[in-house]
């Protein structure tokens, strides 16, 4: 009988888990994009853009942390399911202090809003990254 190798690899995070991660790096990215051409332009509009774009992310990133923390559950823990929480959990925290210095006057809000923008979407694409990264299961029969 010769042996036959199995490849398995199993999903990382549940699809309604990745749908709410991709959707808040990209409402994150857009405010980051908001707050690029607002400090190119000095068109307050841009500012209020991405104080709406940051208050979607925060209600996205917070659903996805629900999300997270189900993952964390003994059945459902994976290699990077801890990290992934935490990092998420950092992102909604500096999200929630991005969104706070939004709030203040357009003028005031820069540069540090810019700044908190940037590291939030680093953030947000590290903990993605990190749910992403299945465990790889494979082995001979």
């Amino acid at each position: 009988m010769a042996a036959i190798p199995v490849r398995r690899y199993p999903a990382a995070f549940h699809p309604v888990h990745a749908v709410l991660l991709g959707g808040a790096v990209f409402l994150f990215l857009g405010a980051l994009l908001s707050d690029v051409a607002y400090a190119r332009t000095y068109e307050i509009q841009w500012n209020n853009f991405a104080s709406w774009l940051i208050a979607g992310g925060l209600v996205v990133a917070g659903a996805a942390l629900v999300c997270a923390l189900i993952a964390l559950f003994p059945g459902r823990r994976t290699r990077g399911s801890l990290l992934h929480f935490v990092l998420l959990l950092a992102t909604w925290i500096v999200g929630f202090f991005n969104a706070l210095m939004h709030a203040r006057d357009a003028w005031a809000s820069m540069p540090g809003g810019l700044v908190m923008s940037i590291v939030v979407v680093v953030l947000a694409v590290v903990a993605t990254c990190f749910a992403a990264c299945a465990p790889r299961i494979g082995g001979v029969e």
